[in-house]
């Protein structure tokens, strides 16, 4: 039995709900689940549908061809459909910093992650035996100022080579080239510290424990061309006081990073964000 997923937004109008569903019943689906939102002051409606196939002579391709035709011309959409079998493939973009490596590889290996990691690649060979140990290829491409040309070329080969739907940033520490981000707009996720831009600048918990900050966090976001302004995924905080180190702030900081970052990899896997004037709708 196929499971498949359904993203549509489009605008806001009369019918669409019944239309989209009495097709599911028509080519014999199960509708499991089935959530949408009107953002009222642009007049946009959005829609996420789960639906088990249980008429086996059905394709993909086909449900895809009729769906066009008959729904979303009808209203004007904008979608996408994806069969739940197939697991995303995604590229980790890493440098020296370990924690969100470790995480996420080790969720990886425990089923946690709806994706594949066919790749990992990284502007230095300090992580090389991390990959090595999880059995996954690990490329290093150095990417500097008089490189980065030929850095980015490489990167887009690699990625193109191993068939990459979506790209993960587990804090790797250059900025992403304009070419790069408008092949793959809307799947390269990043993650920060929240500070940003109160606390910029390369020792943020050192910034925030001189100004006394009593709550730290850390956001997970798509990127964009301009830097950490792209749509948020996720975030989360925790609270510090007085009694807590710079050490103590890098280590919750830290925590928090590798927690926001994997609730984003596992929302976007799931196909569960939509984007949409540089914010995003975040479906449970």
């Amino acid at each position: 039995m196929q499971k498949i997923t359904i993203l549509i937004h489009c605008k806001d109008q009369k019918g669409i709900i019944a239309a989209v569903t009495t097709f599911i019943a028509k080519v014999e689906g199960n509708i499991i689940y089935i959530d949408q939102h009107v953002d009222v002051e642009q007049n946009v409606f959005f829609m996420r549908l789960e639906c088990e196939l249980t008429n086996h002579n059905i394709t993909i391709e086909g449900l895809k061809a009729d769906f066009d035709k008959t729904i979303a011309s009808d209203f004007n959409m904008s979608w996408d459909l994806y069969n739940q079998e197939q697991k995303p493939k995604m590229a980790l973009f890493v440098s020296k910093y370990d924690h969100c490596l470790f995480d996420i590889l080790g969720r990886y290996s425990a089923g946690e992650l709806n994706v594949e990691i066919p790749v990992i690649i990284s502007n230095h060979n300090d992580l090389r035996s991390i990959a090595e140990r999880f059995d996954i290829p690990f490329h290093c491409v150095p990417f500097t100022k008089e490189t980065k040309e030929e850095g980015e070329a490489k990167q887009i080969e690699l990625l193109q080579r191993y068939q990459i739907n979506f790209i993960v940033l587990a804090r790797y520490m250059q900025i992403i080239t304009p070419k790069l981000i408008a092949l793959y707009e809307n799947k390269i996720i990043n993650i920060h510290h929240s500070f940003l831009p109160a606390f910029p600048g390369a020792k943020p918990y050192h910034s925030a424990f001189k100004r006394g900050v009593k709550i730290i966090g850390a956001t997970s976001h798509y990127v964009t061309a301009e830097l950490d302004e792209g749509p948020i995924i996720e975030q989360d905080i925790a609270r510090v006081s007085h009694i807590h180190s710079v050490d103590d702030f890098i280590m919750k900081g830290r925590d928090l990073e590798r927690i926001v970052l994997a609730r984003a990899i596992k929302l976007h896997a799931e196909r569960k964000t939509m984007v949409y004037s540089n914010k995003t709708v975040v479906f449970s």
